[in-house]
């Protein structure tokens, strides 16, 4: 929802006509859709994490990693939302150059750390399933720290790299951004230069970065699949299924809205379109991971009715 200037006057301005946020009888039914939409992912993923850190039957590496992603979830939607909902209360749509560098670059991190950690989750499940033997020697803590910071340093140079094709753009052509925050593959179309090798190295970097990820993805659960299905009991397979089957579901939510946001970019020029397919990837999609890693999983809901027992 914010509009660009040109670069050289700091000024940028984020548009969210397409919205309907210049629509007075749309702005109050907005800003309660997304300022609910908001808490309720905040207290959802505060949830996780308190029982997550209160209950000793979760420090196992499989909560250590939903209780980092709880984190990542909450960082991630407060990088867009609560500006959206300002921007919708004052009826303002100005952001400055370096607060909107500043967003591309933190939305960017805690994105790029949402798949990274579902990677690992996924690879912590294949261990879990096809190697249970090994997987309490595999899976020790110096380990799962390990990877923790290795997600971490890989999403910061994903972010950094992002900024930096950015950064290169001399100047912009237009001063509208049409989306409720700084994207950087649509501060891209504005730029008033030859812009097509910005678009090959941005494209070039995701299609590795993401690919990696999905590859690593499918390997584990194909993997577990197998092993699921050579299980002799039918209670053994349905409980693998359900345990696995919420955070495929997690999974294929975070990135087939993702992917649909970049193809969106790519391929249409409907700004409602754009807008529809963020507010899925950037708002849904954080919102819905607490239900999706809690309804179904017994211990995450023991957990929680303990800690809410303790201070109610």
């Amino acid at each position: 929802m914010e509009t660009v200037t040109r670069k050289y006057t700091h000024q940028l301005h984020v548009t969210g006509r397409f919205l309907g946020t210049d629509d007075p009888e749309l702005q109050p039914l907005l800003f309660v859709l997304f300022l609910s939409m908001y808490l309720v992912t905040m207290l959802g993923n505060l949830l996780i994490i308190l029982a997550a850190t209160s209950d000793s039957h979760l420090h196992t590496p499989m909560y250590f990693f939903l209780f980092i992603l709880s984190f990542v979830d909450m960082g991630f939607i407060s990088t867009t939302v609560p500006k959206m909902i300002v921007n919708i209360h004052t009826h303002s749509r100005v952001i400055s150059y370096v607060s909107c560098l500043s967003q591309m670059s933190i939305f960017t991190l805690f994105g790029c750390m949402d798949g990274t950690l579902l990677t690992v989750m996924a690879y912590d499940r294949f261990l879990a399933i096809c190697e249970p033997l090994h997987y309490p020697v595999i899976m020790n803590p110096p380990l799962c720290c390990f990877l923790l910071l290795v997600s971490f340093f890989i999403s910061l140079l994903d972010s950094q790299v992002h900024n930096w094709i950015v950064i290169q753009l001399p100047c912009f052509k237009d001063v509208d951004i049409s989306n409720f925050f700084c994207d950087p593959s649509l501060l891209i179309k504005l730029a008033c230069s030859d812009t097509s090798t910005n678009n090959i190295v941005m494209y070039f970097v995701g299609a590795i970065y993401g690919g990696t990820q999905v590859s690593g993805i499918l390997f584990s659960y194909t993997r577990i699949l197998s092993s699921i299905l050579r299980v002799p009991s039918s209670g053994g397979r349905y409980k693998a299924f359900s345990t696995c089957g919420f955070h495929l579901a997690g999974v294929c939510l975070f990135y087939g809205t993702g992917l649909g946001v970049y193809l969106s970019s790519a391929i249409s020029h409907s700004p409602r379109k754009n807008a529809v397919a963020s507010v899925l990837y950037t708002v849904v999609t954080p919102m819905l991971n607490p239900f999706i890693y809690s309804l179904r999983n017994r211990d995450v809901k023991r957990a929680m009715k303990r800690f809410l027992s303790k201070i109610i």
